[in-house]
């Protein structure tokens, strides 16, 4: 993958045509990292943005072995460190090579000469930058916790809950007992006597029938079922990653408070002592 095609796959830049990527990605700066090596560190100062080519990147927050908060693994084609790009604050996360990893840096320099020549492409970057924002203020302002079973259920069309209803009834005594009932009786209005003219006399070939088709219909409605019991998992799934997240962050952020705290109170006490 060239670096053109690299940049195309982020959305900062995905707006821009060819050309301004291939100016963008003439400034690109190849930088190569081992399997456990630090990128950079919570706090460094830092003035670029790093894409990934290859290998994997682990963004968290530092702390104790039992207490790293782990907050996204990344892979080819995504990007972590933009905030570099605009401001000088210290970095607000540190980001580790989980394995070997090749990264293309972006300089803000480089992002600001370029924006200097092309200024219509400050507004995809400036977006972005936003929805970012805007997820984050998301994760710590409100609840993470929801019922996502509830909220795929809400979204189902009529199709999807008659296959659900249809997987239910299979799987229980019901339709057992329903469908030895229906057998029995078509055996017994079929008998020879019972009837003047029995409509489908045994080897019961029209019943056989019936009961193909039933059985066509019932495989692809439980396999739906089953597909869409998958997602309602997979939306739980991402629900509690959520919560451990942000409950892993506030935790951090009482531990760090309440060491200052302490920090500041062991200082008064120290002041009252000498005085």
């Amino acid at each position: 993958m060239d670096n053109v095609e690299l940049l195309r796959e982020i959305p900062l830049f995905e707006a821009l045509a060819t050309e301004d990527l291939g100016v963008l990605a003439s400034g690109l700066v190849r930088c190569s990292f081992q399997a456990g090596q630090i990128i950079f560190n919570q706090g460094d100062t830092g003035e670029e943005m790093y894409i990934v080519a290859e290998g994997q990147v682990n963004i968290y927050l530092p702390g104790e072995a039992s207490r790293r908060v782990s907050l996204k693994d990344l892979a080819r084609g995504e990007y972590f460190g933009e905030l570099g790009l605009f401001d000088d604050k210290p970095r607000s996360a540190s980001a580790l090579a989980t394995t070997d990893a090749v990264l293309f840096g972006l300089t803000r320099s480089m992002l600001a000469t370029y924006l200097e020549t092309r200024p219509q492409a400050a507004m995809p970057i400036l977006r972005t930058m936003a929805e970012r924002l805007r997820e984050t203020n998301t994760l710590l302002s409100q609840r993470a916790a929801k019922n996502a079973v509830e909220e795929v259920e809400r979204n189902l069309s009529w199709g999807d809950r008659l296959a659900d209803k249809v997987a239910v009834l299979n799987g229980s005594w019901t339709f057992i007992i329903g469908l030895f009932v229906v057998i029995a009786s078509w055996i017994i209005v079929n008998a020879p006597g019972v009837l003047a003219k029995p409509f489908d006399i045994y080897p019961y070939v029209f019943f056989n029938l019936l009961l193909a088709i039933v059985v066509a219909l019932q495989g692809p409605l439980i396999v739906m079922s089953q597909n869409r019991q998958t997602l309602k998992e997979r939306a739980q799934a991402e629900t509690d990653f959520n919560v451990n997240l942000k409950n892993e962050v506030n935790i951090e952020t009482i531990l760090r408070e309440l060491g200052e705290f302490r920090a500041e109170t062991t200082d008064r006490l120290s002041a009252l002592e000498h005085r």
